[in-house]
């Protein structure tokens, strides 16, 4: 059985010297989407992008070669990698002679997507272009500067949401820095900073900042808890059109940024500051 708690996170582990693809640990999607009344085809599209920043293996001549990695995972996918259990198998390559970064790439490509059960997307970013790997942050308006009275901090509540008191239709970005939750086996905080877009009834500012951070000492991993913003958000509010996307900071040399949105597609992967 996959759960997390048979998994690498929160133990004490030794770090393997040479490749090892079994490192990697699955946990199926179907647990956490069950706890929002989820079925086996969710209601939204979506990826999971992640990024490597302690990527090293040796070249055939046994010298060191460094790396960024980009990865996409589909929501589609029957599931999710546990993040420690990625960590342990990106560095079971620190000692492993590969041949070139495309060798390096294949190998990716073949293991992930065995242990998601979907095509994951692979992209190594070489030293020579990691001027490329600049920072942005989330396009939108924030909500952090709102005058509000805050004393809720969980479990998310769903009953913040609500449309504006002012009818009308509205298109805009929101933000946030201020999302927090707890890995759900360690108690370690995520911090993440969020994107909604959204098009259709306008929807009331200081009840989706204080939902928001009610999740402030909810346990769920990254990909769930944007999964239940989403949902939240579509059967509260009813929007014609939803993106949710967080940008969690990195944990042991990986950050994973869940996207969900209500019609196909992809988002960008702009580092934050605090990434």
């Amino acid at each position: 059985m996959t759960t997390p708690h048979l998994s690498p996170l929160g133990q004490a582990v030794a770090y393997a010297s040479r490749y090892d693809a079994s490192l990697l640990f699955p946990i199926p999607r179907a647990q956490g989407r069950a706890e929002l009344g989820l079925g086996d085809a969710p209601p939204f599209h979506g990826v999971d992008v992640w990024n490597a920043y302690e990527l090293s293996w040796l070249d055939a001549r046994g010298k060191p070669q460094i790396a960024l990695a980009e990865f996409r995972v589909p929501a589609s996918s029957p599931a999710i990698v546990e993040s420690k259990s990625f960590k342990l198998y990106l560095n079971s390559f620190n000692q492993e002679r590969v041949g070139d970064a495309q060798a390096l790439r294949a190998l990716l490509v073949r293991d992930l997507s065995a242990a998601a059960g979907a095509p994951v997307e692979v992209a190594i970013l070489p030293p020579e272009r990691f001027a490329q790997a600049g920072f942005a942050e989330l396009d939108g308006e924030s909500l952090d500067s709102l005058d509000v009275a805050i004393d809720d901090y969980g479990p998310p509540n769903a009953a913040h949401l609500r449309l504006a008191d002012a009818a009308g239709e509205a298109e805009e970005s929101l933000t946030s820095n201020l999302l927090k939750s707890n890995c759900p086996v360690t108690g370690q905080p995520d911090w993440a900073s969020v994107q909604i877009r959204y098009a259709g009834r306008r929807i009331d500012r200081a009840g989706l900042l204080r939902y928001l951070v009610s999740f402030r000492e909810h346990a769920g991993f990254h990909e769930q808890c944007v999964e239940r913003i989403y949902v939240d958000l579509m059967r509260r509010c009813a929007p014609a059109r939803l993106e949710v996307y967080a940008r969690y900071t990195r944990r042991g040399g990986l950050d994973i940024n869940p996207w969900r949105a209500s019609h196909a597609g992809a988002p960008p992967n702009p580092r934050g500051a605090r990434q």
